[in-house]
């Protein structure tokens, strides 16, 4: 905290023990941009076995598979004797104790215990569900984000909070007296008013850092919310205090409920004591730990399977049309149909922000959309182009739209409403009913004002991180993807996370018309990377509901019609064979329904998403060319023999890699952690403040994905594994990267991730472990399976 030097000694790291906790809850972002975040990112740092540790004892869920789960598995033979004995050795178990183990109940985790805990305890009221219910409440319209009509005062956390508290008599009645008087002679100042609250709690440094988590996840996705303006902020440059002033208002209860005998002092002071233990790990956690990492062996095993065997690479010919996807999983289907549609079609995979990381403000709009990687400010603003007015006319619509939303869910419009117009909305819910919606129209293109130094040095990084630098095609497709679908408050959670939760139709735009651009072709020539005069680049929009895909080709040169044509024949035909492959794993799925499914607004399941991610590669297309990765795996374009000085390597590491394996921790944590990082069932949503939703009329603030998202209602649809990281590529140039970027070093030493790098001699597989590499044997059994 930014304390001034009067504060004690001990109260300065009280505040260092509220920021360290602070540091352990994820970021959740709100529901017009929602991209995935690793539930555990505060605990990348460490062991995964040791955060497990960490977040069963403050009642943070469980990270682990289900031991009856992996029992089902061992007994199906999907997890083999080498599978359960490569996990013995590396958790330094017996192979016999995880067979033990799992067909043994696991003990339920003991959870630090709160004041509201033990007050619960000594009287029988709810008080963590008194609390719970109060807080977001009142968060409810703090972080309201328009969805209010009358909104809350625009001040801080701590002084709305301590507004609406010493006037909320609700505590008072359920039998806690004096508190609005109490809360109302607290500090203003919400440092003032933490020292307060921690020293009538008797607090000591040592216990604090435990007893701040565990408060911080009673606030559930209140707390996460704040976490991401506080994490955004630091990424900024700048700081927010919201996360701190929400703790505050945390321990005030805590400290009112001990105040006022609530809670037996004895029993607090054993509770308080009991979180300055070490976060040690114990045996039952190491072989939960072990199980996990049994299955994440045997799907490491299977994908090292698929790729040991590099394909055949035949003379270098140049196809007549090349495609670049984002490496997001759902291209991986398209790709492949493609490919197979036309052999003359080759696909390359890239991060589909198209290396732009765009502030865009859409077509009569004033809003700043981050079109870009969280991990990233966005650094280039672009608008949509005024097309003859059209700006200035679509303003004028949709404010009216707005004033007359604003006016239907009114006060004094809302009993009168329904009965005066309602008949007016027939026509729209018929027709939205039979799903006959009609498609919305485009943005303009996007234009941007930016030297010509920039724009080739944009373009330059672009091409060089996907290996694209010579051979260029007359036709090249630049595609990103959305998803078209309705009645969806997680709607943006299907859209390109590397575009910041948007589409990417803006970059792939943008990119094309950069590489189309002559001055940029000339600058790229002098930096050693020609386009021939003949390519055209064209930007395309991949549909991940309909597997369909718009191209933008309003600025189509006639010379390059018949390649569009042969572009879009196979583009149709691959968008069927993908369709038919997709719609058998969804429930009541066809190959025609999921042309209008997106546009069903009983729709709970529209699409899986990212469900069933399992792994990253980055290598020439060749290493996975023709192989059926079933929509699994990130496929990212990457030859080492044109990365000089691994500047490449290094930057898929450490971006689009960590991007992934948040996406993956993402699955992970709402399928097996659903009550604390899953936003519950998508029947009982009811979106607040615009920034997420609560299951019900009341209760927390669900983050995460919903149930629906990862499971399909008699099993799961993400069972949940370690995400596999194979890069094609020397092993010193992998290890001199490791050196180089320790914060990606350490999620793989500490079990967070699974590197592999693959032979560039043709074939073989090795994994990286405990700063080394070692072979990967693989049972003749699984290697007659893969091939």
């Amino acid at each position: 905290m930014n304390a001034p030097m009067n504060w004690p000694g001990q109260t300065l790291e009280l505040f260092a023990s509220a920021e360290e906790a602070m540091r352990q809850i994820p970021p959740a972002f709100p529901l017009d941009a929602t991209v995935a975040v690793n539930p555990w990112l505060g605990q990348a740092g460490e062991d995964r076995r040791l955060a497990a540790v960490r977040l069963a004892r403050v009642g943070g869920g469980r990270m682990f598979l289900p031991r009856e789960a992996v029992a089902a598995m061992i007994a199906a033979g999907d997890i083999t004797a080498e599978d359960i004995g490569a996990a013995a050795t590396a958790h330094r178990l017996a192979p016999d104790d995880l067979r033990r183990a799992a067909t043994a109940r696991a003990p339920a985790p003991r959870v630090l215990a709160t004041v509201a805990d033990l007050a619960q305890r000594a009287d029988g009221v709810d008080w963590p569900a008194l609390v719970e219910e109060r807080i977001g409440l009142w968060a409810a319209a703090q972080f309201d984000q328009g969805q209010a009509f009358w909104p809350a005062p625009d001040c801080g956390a701590w002084a709305g909070w301590r507004a609406f508290a010493s006037r909320d008599l609700t505590p008072e009645i359920a039998g806690l007296p004096g508190f609005a008087a109490r809360v109302a002679a607290m500090p203003s100042d919400p440092r003032a008013a933490f020292a307060e609250a921690c020293a009538s709690l008797g607090l000591t440094a040592e216990a604090a850092p435990l007893y701040f988590h565990r408060l911080l996840v009673t606030l559930s996705g209140w707390a996460q919310y704040a976490r991401h303006l506080h994490w955004t902020a630091e990424r900024d440059g700048n700081r927010d205090n919201t996360l701190f002033e929400l703790l505050t208002v945390r321990l005030t209860w805590e400290a009112l409920l001990l105040e006022t005998g609530k809670a037996p002092l004895e029993e607090w002071e054993q509770a308080r004591a009991e979180c300055v233990l070490p976060v040690t790990l114990d045996r039952e956690m190491a072989l939960d730990a072990a199980l996990q990492e049994a299955y994440d062996r045997s799907v490491e095993r299977r994908l090292s399977c698929q790729l040991s065997r590099e394909a055949e690479r035949g003379p270098e010919t140049s196809p007549a049309v090349q495609a670049a996807f984002c490496i997001d999983v759902r291209s991986e289907r398209l790709r492949r149909a493609l490919e197979a549609s036309d052999p003359q079609i080759r696909t390359i995979g890239f991060a589909g922000f198209f290396g732009l990381p765009l502030g865009h403000r859409g077509h009569a709009s004033d809003i700043v959309e981050a079109r870009a990687p969280v991990l990233l400010s966005p650094g280039i603003e672009t608008r949509a182009a005024d097309e003859a007015g059209r700006d200035a006319g679509d303003r004028v619509r949709l404010r009216t739209s707005r004033a007359w939303g604003r006016f239907k869910r009114a006060a004094v419009s809302a009993f009168a409403f329904v009965e005066a117009a309602g008949p007016l909305y027939v026509a729209k819910l018929v027709r939205d009913s039979l799903c006959l919606a009609m498609p919305s129209r485009p943005d303009p293109a996007p234009v941007l004002d930016l030297p010509l130094s920039e724009r080739v040095a944009a373009t330059e990084g672009a091409l060089r991180a996907m290996s694209l630098t010579e051979g260029f095609s007359p036709l090249v497709l630049v595609c990103g993807h959305g998803a078209t679908v309705t009645n969806a408050p997680h709607a943006s959670a299907l859209q390109c996370g590397a575009c910041g939760g948007h589409a990417g139709d803006v970059n792939a735009r943008l990119l094309a018309a950069l590489l189309n651009e002559t001055d940029v072709r000339a600058g790229l020539r002098a930096k050693g990377i020609t386009i021939p005069e003949e390519t055209y680049f064209l930007a395309g929009l991949h549909d991940t509901v309909s597997d369909t895909v718009r191209l933008f080709d309003e600025a189509l040169p006639a010379r390059r019609r018949a390649e569009v044509e042969r572009l879009r024949t196979a583009l149709a035909k691959a968008g069927l064979l993908t369709r038919t492959e997709r719609a058998q794993s969804l429930p009541h799925g066809s190959e025609a329904g999921l042309v209008s499914r997106g546009r069903d607004w009983s729709e709970v399941r529209p699409e899986w998403g990212l469900a069933g991610c399992r792994g990253f590669v980055a290598a020439p297309r060749a290493r996975t060319a023709g192989q059926d990765l079933g929509g699994t795996v990130f496929l990212h374009d990457y030859d080492w023999r044109q990365d000089e000085g691994a500047a490449t390597v290094e930057l898929i590491l450490s971006a689009p890699v960590v991007v992934a394996s948040w996406i993956a921790l993402q699955y992970h944590g709402s399928a097996i952690a659903p009550e604390t990082f899953g936003a519950g069932n998508k029947l009982l949503h009811n979106v607040v403040g615009g920034i997420g939703v609560l299951e019900g009329n009341n209760g927390p603030l669900r983050a995460g994905l919903p149930w629906q998202s990862v499971h399909d209602g008699q099993a799961l649809r993400h069972v949940p594994s370690r995400l596999v990281v194979a890069v094609e590529a020397p092993e010193e140039m992998i290890s001199c990267v490791l050196d180089r970027r320790p914060d990606v070093r350490a999620l793989f030493d500490n079990g967070w991730l699974t590197l592999l790098s693959l032979n560039t001699a043709g074939s073989g597989v090795r994994r990286y472990q405990d700063g080394a590499w070692v072979a990967k044997p693989l049972d003749e059994a699984t290697l007659r399976a893969a091939a």
